[in-house]
């Protein structure tokens, strides 16, 4: 147990010196915690105590003991010097006067910012009024995950963003409606700068404020005078020549070198401190991708204001596609650089945050993409590059030779798919990955502390059939040494030790990273409780028993549309985010060999992405394995990784999807669970955090058994079947 006086060190790196103080009122104190922009898990990680004790305080369903409660009064008397309680009748009015809002909201309990060690503006304080100025309409109780208007920064009053209809409607969070009187796109940017009081807080300390987002309905495009559809499919935005393009530049206002597309951004230089930038995304132009967001920009503007502003409270301000929006979180939440003293000078310079991406890094050859300039100068245009030349970490795509269905699987009725929840998110928390550049080593001994890529033969382990290889996406045995990622070449040494195996790991070369750090841990834990909020949102919970969250999950998608939408942005923010780690080159002038614009971000990494994606194959394959060992009669023989003939082994696999012969329909049916009805240790456990699983479908197992005679992936169409 930490003593008082340790407790109060770390509250001090919340919160400057300030006098304790009995408790407040337990409505006080998480106004207080939100005010300042503090989640309760950091409060809680300050105090050594849990996320759920700080909850429960709050809630006044407890009150903190000795040495916690001196250290909370502590912090929360400081926090309430700096953000007193509001005067009943003292509330400031909003620059734009704003019209009848939708409705009542309701403030959900939300996750809010993981690592900010300042206080800062919270995620969902999206309104700085705590009444709209114009009295409210009456209107249906409004859907759980609204965002009201709360204390926060006055500048970002209004939210995050405003959806902007053709009548000069601004739909803010919480139902706020502002008029808007511009009628150009500089018009517009002026004056959401200087009246719309829009905009976010930094997630860290050392990071950037967000900049307001309007959103662009077909009504609203042709009022500012854009076309309802783009002419150029190819470059995907305006013309340098058209009218509006031309007003931005006559206004002195710049465009950043994509133009005007579907997201834009129109800045001006900082002024000193004071960022001059306004993101408008244009919904005619296909802003909203369907695949992330399904019909969300078909939504009333009211509605697609309240559907972004819960996205932007829980993960941030969206800035792009969802893949984009992943990886700006990630430098969001880990900043490359802070200020610093020069000890010398006594002036403030620019220095290196710990723990960051800092600056870009070309890869080692073999993670590099084929069109890397470290590739083409080894290699001859059109070379093929083989296992001994090339990191391949990625997602299975396996399916079972039906020659090895044994005849008890055979007499199951059912094949039924689970799928893990957010794999690659599962697999990216606590991962110790590479910060620095690559450093060439031979003969090196195998360290599986150390992120890096290794030249290693893993063909000596030999893996039961009736499973697929863990060392190759295909699932096929490796026929010689090839390169793998730190995570594959441990999950083969804890396979030789587990099954005492007669084979080394001897890495032939290697490329390492002695600068290591968990980077995606904040990136984690935020989209973590993102995901969790709005399925709690949508009715699925953590405290739900198997059977209760399997038909939770059932209709978890005919709830609301909107956190439906939001809930699919989240996974492919998670997906789009490791996948822009190695985004390859775009657009018809690119030529082979040639760099590219992303090379130049520190977030430019295909070795962190090859990292989570093993990390996520061989999480997949330890449950496999796990699952057999828990199913079959008798213990498995040493010197070999073969299982009984009555363990419970797939017939195929599909990224974070596992199909399994079933006697019944449900994964209830075909789950391990122990005597005392908790799943066997290590096996899959149904639930809804990242890394557990859910029902991916199940259909007759005569329906899979001919489609793997097709060499087709029975996963990939479990959910409906069609194929």
């Amino acid at each position: 147990m930490p003593t008082e006086n340790e407790l109060f060190g770390a509250v001090d790196a919340l919160l400057e010196q300030v006098p304790a103080d009995e408790l407040p009122s337990p409505v006080e104190r998480r106004r207080l915690r939100e005010a300042a922009g503090l989640s309760q898990a950091q409060v809680a990680h300050a105090l050594g105590t849990r996320r759920e004790a700080v909850g429960s305080w709050e809630a006044g369903q407890r009150e903190p003991r000795p040495p916690q409660r001196a250290a909370y009064a502590r912090l929360l008397e400081g926090l309430a010097q700096r953000f007193p309680a509001p005067a009943p009748g003292d509330r400031p009015v909003p620059a734009a006067a704003p019209v009848t809002p939708a409705g009542p909201p309701v403030t959900p309990e939300t996750p809010e910012p993981q690592e900010t060690p300042a206080p800062v503006a919270s995620a969902l304080a999206v309104g700085g009024v705590s009444e709209p100025v114009a009295a409210p309409a009456p209107a249906p109780a409004p859907a759980p995950a609204s965002l009201p208007p709360g204390p926060g920064d006055a500048r970002f009053a209004h939210g995050p963003l405003g959806v902007l209809d053709g009548d000069g409607s601004l739909y803010c969070a919480g139902g706020l409606v502002l008029e808007c009187p511009a009628a150009t796109v500089p018009e517009l940017v002026a004056w959401t700068l200087a009246d719309a009081r829009l905009g976010a807080g930094r997630l860290h300390r050392s990071g950037k404020d967000f900049d307001p987002l309007i959103v662009l309905t077909a009504a609203a495009a042709e009022r500012l005078g854009l076309p309802d559809h783009l002419a150029d499919r190819r470059a995907m935005r305006l013309p340098e020549d058209h009218k509006v393009v031309r007003q931005i530049a006559r206004a002195k206002w710049q465009l950043t070198r994509r133009g005007f597309g579907p997201w834009a951004r129109v800045y001006r230089p900082a002024l000193g401190q004071q960022r001059q930038c306004v993101q408008l995304a244009v919904l005619p132009w296909g802003a909203l991708d369907t695949r992330a967001w399904g019909s969300a920009g078909d939504l009333p503007p009211a509605e697609l204001a309240r559907v972004l502003s819960v996205y932007a409270a829980r993960v941030l301000t969206p800035r792009g596609s969802t893949a984009v929006a992943g990886l700006e979180l990630m430098t969001a939440l880990r900043p490359p650089t802070r200020a610093v003293e020069d000890g010398s000078t006594g002036t403030w310079v620019s220095g290196p945050v710990p723990g960051s991406l800092t600056a870009a890094v070309d890869p080692a050859p073999p993670e590099a993409p084929d069109e890397h300039p470290v590739v083409s100068a080894l290699f001859a245009r059109h070379h093929e590059r083989t296992p001994e030349e090339v990191l391949d970490e990625e997602a299975f795509d396996w399916v079972r030779d039906t020659g090895l269905l044994t005849d008890a699987e055979c007499a199951r009725q059912h094949v039924v798919g689970v799928d893990v929840n957010t794999a690659f998110l599962a697999a990216g928390n606590r991962l110790v990955v590479g910060l620095s550049g690559p450093e060439h080593v031979r003969a090196p001994r195998f360290d599986k502390q150390v992120p890096g890529s290794w030249l290693v033969d893993l063909s000596g382990i030999e893996i039961d059939p009736r499973l697929p290889s863990p060392f190759t996406p295909h699932g096929r045995r490796p026929e010689g040494p090839a390169w793998y990622a730190t995570p594959t070449v441990a999950y083969a040494a804890e396979l030789i030790s587990q099954f005492g195996l007669p084979v080394e790991v001897r890495p032939v070369e290697a490329y390492l990273r002695r600068e290591a750090g968990p980077y995606l841990d904040p990136w984690y834990k935020r989209l973590a409780e993102a995901y969790k909020a709005t399925m709690a949102d949508l009715g699925v919970t953590s405290d739900l028993a198997p059977q209760q969250f399997l038909d939770a999950m059932a209709g978890h998608k005919a709830g609301d549309p909107g956190l439906v939408a939001v809930l699919s942005a989240i996974k492919s923010t998670v997906k789009g985010g490791i996948g822009k780690l190695r985004e390859r080159p775009q657009g018809a002038r690119y030529r082979p060999g040639e760099r590219w614009p992303a090379l130049e971000r520190a977030t430019w990494r295909p070795d962190i992405r090859a990292a989570v994606i093993s990390a996520a194959r061989v999480n997949m394959h330890r449950k496999l394995v796990r699952t057999a060992l828990a199913t079959q009669s008798g213990p498995a023989p040493s010197g070999s990784v073969v299982f009984g003939e009555d363990a419970l082994l797939p017939v195929a696999l599909l990224s974070d999807c596992v199909v399994y012969p079933s006697s019944g329909p449900s994964p209830l049916d075909v789950l391990p669970y122990d005597a005392a009805g908790k799943p066997a240790a290590g096996t899959f456990r149904l639930g809804v955090s990242p890394g557990m699983v859910k029902h991916e479908g199940t259909q007759p197992l005569f329906w899979a058994v001919e489609l793997m005679e097709a060499q087709h992936n029975p996963a990939r169409h479990i959910k409906d079947g069609d194929v």
